[in-house]
């Protein structure tokens, strides 16, 4: 009789792969990924040989693994794909968040005392929804949703007004109030030229700056440089908003310094002209941004908000998606996927959209079907200006450095540094995810990782 019969499916599927010879080399692997959740097997070799000399200093091939694959991170940000490399691309953003406002990472500590702000950049409103609000009333309460006492039954018959206190995970919050009055079109647009909304915000505030001091947009450029790290976040409701921080510099970025007429005054009131002020036509609409802009100074003297509790925020969001919004982290390839993904009404109708307006010839130039699963928006989750601080690239290599140093010095072979050295390397991919039985281990070991992490 087999052992594992009688126990329950899962635990079978686990107990089986852990009683396979290979299994010691496979949980190694999983180890070295993080415990990634999603990991890609590869096969092929690596060869480091010494330019010089034609040594060979050291050579790796999966043949030699008793697997006969070799596991690598899958790389996702997003935390409900991948756990794990989501949680490397939030510490590697929080890294580059802080190191631009503190120092670190080949910036200068006197980068503190240069202005900067954190603001957030919103959407204008598209119709009412159902919100979930975080002050509190007299009462010492949540405030409610959206309490209208005289409101009036819109032309499709539903009343505007909801006098409940959404808690927290309340699937009504975001959803709009009227399916029919809402604005989806308006909605998916303005995801859709958010990006664009961003470039010219970013123009039109170095104008608004230069035109403040009395210089011109070039010659601001050989005196200060304005820097930037940003991050998008999916509302409830769909729609993305920026969290942004802007820093004044010298001419040279974060090692020199700002001019005396730099101020966290100028860049805010700079900011929030600059806001109210850019747009972007298009045929039967304008885009731009909404009227509510939340900006705080980044100060160490505790008149404002840090510069590490900002790099938090700019980290906290860049493993999410329009999961928020009930969206699925994959594509959506075509309207027919809707009838078994089952999305919140709300969400539904901004995917449909999204295809209608694929059809459309005034939006040919946008492929919205292709970003029906993001709402509409094809941007990067978080884009940084190039002087800002290190970058993701850097972070990376240390990482990757470092750990073939551990490895060199474990297998004892030589160190590499001062080395003129060749890789010759061929990969071949195999597939990416995880076999029947292996995800429950994979998630036992990620729990430790994480608690010695914690600990």
């Amino acid at each position: 009789m087999n052992r594992f019969e009688n126990l329950p499916e899962d635990v079978r599927a686990a107990a089986s792969r852990m009683a396979m010879p290979d299994f010691p080399a496979w949980e190694r692997q999983v180890r070295l990924t993080g415990a990634c959740a999603n990991p890609i097997r590869l096969r092929g070799y690596r060869t480091v040989v010494d330019a010089g000399t034609g040594e060979v200093l050291d050579h790796y091939c999966t043949d030699d693994e008793p697997t006969g694959y070799r596991l690598v991170r899958c790389g996702n940000r997003r935390a409900v794909i991948c756990p794990s490399c989501a949680q490397v691309k939030k510490d590697d953003t929080f890294q580059i968040g802080r190191a631009g406002l503190v120092g670190g990472k080949g910036v200068p500590e006197s980068v503190a005392e240069h202005p900067a702000i954190f603001a957030t950049l919103t959407a204008p409103s598209f119709g009412a929804v159902h919100s979930r609000h975080k002050q509190l009333g007299k009462d010492g309460k949540p405030l409610r949703c959206r309490v209208r006492r005289d409101a009036e039954p819109c032309p499709h018959g539903v009343v505007m007004s909801c006098r409940e206190r959404h808690g927290e995970g309340d699937p009504r919050v975001g959803q709009a109030m009227c399916l029919e009055c809402y604005d989806y079109t308006g909605a998916v647009l303005f995801n859709a030229y958010a990006g664009e909304l961003w470039k010219r915000l970013t123009i039109y505030l170095r104008r608004e700056i230069a035109a403040r001091v009395g210089t011109s947009r070039t010659s601001l450029g050989k005196v200060a440089k304005v820097s930037f790290f940003k991050v998008a976040e999916y509302q409830a409701r769909g729609v993305i908003h920026f969290h942004v921080v802007i820093r004044i510099d010298g001419p040279s970025g974060p090692s020199s310094a700002p001019p005396s007429w730099a101020r966290v005054e100028l860049l805010e009131s700079g900011l929030r002209h600059a806001a109210a002020a850019v747009y972007v036509d298009l045929f039967s609409r304008t885009v731009r941004f909404g009227s509510q802009l939340d900006v705080q100074p980044v100060s160490q003297a505790g008149d404002g908000i840090s510069g590490p509790r900002a790099a938090l925020y700019i980290a906290k969001y860049v493993t999410k998606g329009a999961e928020i919004a009930g969206l699925p982290p994959r594509r959506i390839k075509s309207v027919d996927d809707l009838y078994w993904l089952h999305l919140p009404a709300h969400a539904e109708r901004m995917v449909r959209e999204c295809f209608a307006l694929d059809l459309d010839p005034a939006h040919r130039d946008i492929a919205f079907a292709r970003w029906a699963h993001m709402l509409g928006y094809r941007g990067h989750a978080a884009t940084k200006s190039l002087a800002y601080s290190t970058t993701y690239g850097r972070l990376q290599q240390e990482r990757r450095d470092h750990q073939q140093a551990e490895r060199r010095h474990s297998q004892g072979l030589p160190p590499l540094d001062g080395r003129n050295i060749v890789i010759d390397a061929k990969w071949r991919f195999m597939r990416s995810g995880l076999a029947h039985g292996e995800a429950p281990i994979v998630d036992a070991i990620r729990a430790r990782q994480r608690h010695f992490r914690s600990g």
